[in-house]
């Protein structure tokens, strides 16, 4: 068995570990990223819909069980794996949370503040401060300024005024000038869903293009099996590469684990490290957002130019809850209706050939709710194995009553501020994925509430970090991940202190 020492090793590369590892290499720590996906092709066949959405080109080898509604049976899903994780195929939103999202986080905006200006920075994020009517404050301006709407935008945004809305722009980490020898975007409409074929995405690959490539290695194709424990520290971590080849370990001075808030505690799990829980909480409190899209047909076409137009958020219901339920409503977002071929296969049954074939006159919204944490919503591990030899995941997932209602909630305004803009019939559909998964490993002081301490490293062992979306004690009402960047920032400064 090979033996490689670094460091700091890092279980995978999305917005936690990449963080962690721009930060740290740059620090002059030696870092070693291990990943299970392997780098996107970024040629034609990442545009390509069939390819991406419904082939899903970069799909894991391995299958997550699902059971996420009664009275049917659990699904398998296998999901993208890719260097550069859930980012390579998000849109670019990199809004932040609100202060009173942190009321029942045991620290405040305050003490993130700082990570998010670094984190924006490092993302070079666009955007416009003082229009969204919740933007918490602010030291400094966005990195750059927001590119021009386009029509499809515009027609939303006035719509919005004109119910007395205060729409803003999506602050996006989306490169529209082009850096060195990266590509400027071109507004495509293959975005939200795609890997960025130009590289014009800042997405988290970027990032570790950026970290300090003499003090990091990525080991991509490689599968983390199992933490070793001795004395109170982690020795090691077991690796297998993907396609068969010799076993790996990785000794390291410090661990962290990134795997996303599905994943990593999943790693913990398999490792037999919940002994050192005394919350008993590794896995339990899984949020992933109560999402819905609701698109309006339109009695013309909506997109002519075949333009990105992801340009439009509107957080005027936001705080519309928050003594009733203890937390946000959430956020709508203008979105890109994804091309014909992929409509057809995941538009709502009964109504995927209509939406196919009028989906030039079909403009979409996506409603953004926050949802509770639940004891009961976890991952947890089944009795079957994987090629691997590892307990194959299973997520158990139900939504609160108080969830619905928040989404419904802003239903209801998407399908109004539609009808303003012209749509003369509009369709909801549920969105089920985990890709804003959160909380399944929340950070907090005391170890009988919270598996890891308030600098995300898990209570009762020394050298070991869980720094992804699994650390939130709330999903708050926006997507996470710039949050996510940002506590990856604050972390690292913490772990450069003690090494």
């Amino acid at each position: 068995m090979k033996t490689k020492r670094c460091d700091v090793a890092i279980i995978g590369s999305g917005f936690g570990g990449a963080g962690c590892a721009y930060a740290l290499s740059r620090a002059g720590l030696d870092v070693i990223v291990i990943e299970r996906g392997g780098y996107v092709a970024r040629d034609d066949e990442d545009w390509d819909p069939k390819e991406i959405l419904i082939d899903k080109r970069y799909k894991s080898d391995v299958a997550m069980e699902i059971d996420q509604r009664e009275g049917k049976a659990p699904s398998l899903d296998y999901p993208n794996e890719v260097v550069g994780g859930n980012s390579i195929f998000y849109g670019g939103a990199a809004l932040r949370m609100r202060e009173r999202d942190f009321d029942t986080w045991p620290l405040s905006y305050a003490d993130f503040e700082p990570y998010y200006d670094a984190a924006e920075a490092l993302q070079e994020v666009r955007g416009q401060a003082g229009a969204d009517p919740f933007e918490p404050p602010r030291n400094v301006e966005y990195p750059r300024p927001p590119n021009a709407l386009t029509p499809a935008a515009a027609r939303i945004a006035s719509a919005a005024r004109a119910l007395e809305m205060k729409p803003f722009r999506i602050p996006i980490a989306i490169d529209f000038e082009g850096a060195g020898a990266r590509e400027a975007c071109i507004s495509c409409f293959t975005c939200d869903g795609f890997p960025c074929k130009l590289g014009a995405k800042n997405d988290t690959q970027v990032i570790l293009e950026r970290a300090d490539a003499g003090h990091l290695e990525i080991l991509a194709q490689t599968v983390a099996g199992r933490l070793q424990e001795e004395d109170g520290r982690i020795a090691k971590l077991c690796c297998q590469p993907r396609g068969g080849g010799e076993p790996l370990e990785i000794e390291a001075e410090t661990f962290i684990v990134a795997g996303g808030a599905v994943q990593s505690p999943a790693i913990l799990l398999r490792s037999g490290l919940q002994r050192f829980d005394r919350s008993k909480l590794i896995g339990r409190n899984l949020m992933r957002h109560c999402n819905g899209m609701v698109g309006g047909v339109f009695p013309f076409r909506v997109n002519p130019e075949g333009k990105n137009h992801k340009q439009i958020c509107l957080s005027d219901l936001y705080e519309d809850r928050r003594e009733e339920h203890g937390r946000a409503v959430g956020v709508i977002q203008d979105m890109c209706m994804p091309p014909k071929d992929a409509v057809r296969y995941l538009a709502p049954d009964g109504f995927r050939t209509a939406a196919a074939t009028f989906s030039s006159f079909i403009q979409a919204l996506i409603c953004i709710a926050e949802d509770r944490p639940r004891r009961v919503n976890q991952v947890t591990l089944g009795d079957e194995r994987d090629v691997y030899g590892l307990e194959r995941l299973r997520i158990i997932h139900r939504y609160a009553k108080e969830d619905y209602e928040r989404r419904a909630l802003l239903v209801g305004r998407a399908r109004e501020l539609l009808r303003e803009a012209g749509a003369v019939i509009t369709k909801l559909r549920e969105v089920d994925s985990f890709s804003h998964a959160v909380g399944s490993v929340r950070f907090g002081e005391d170890s009988e509430a919270a598996p890891l301490d308030l600098h995300c490293r898990l209570h009762g062992l020394s050298n070991l970090y869980v720094v992804d979306g699994s650390f939130f004690p709330s999903s708050a009402g926006v997507n996470p991940s710039l949050t996510i960047l940002a506590n990856a920032l604050r972390v690292s400064e913490q772990i450069v202190s003690t090494l």
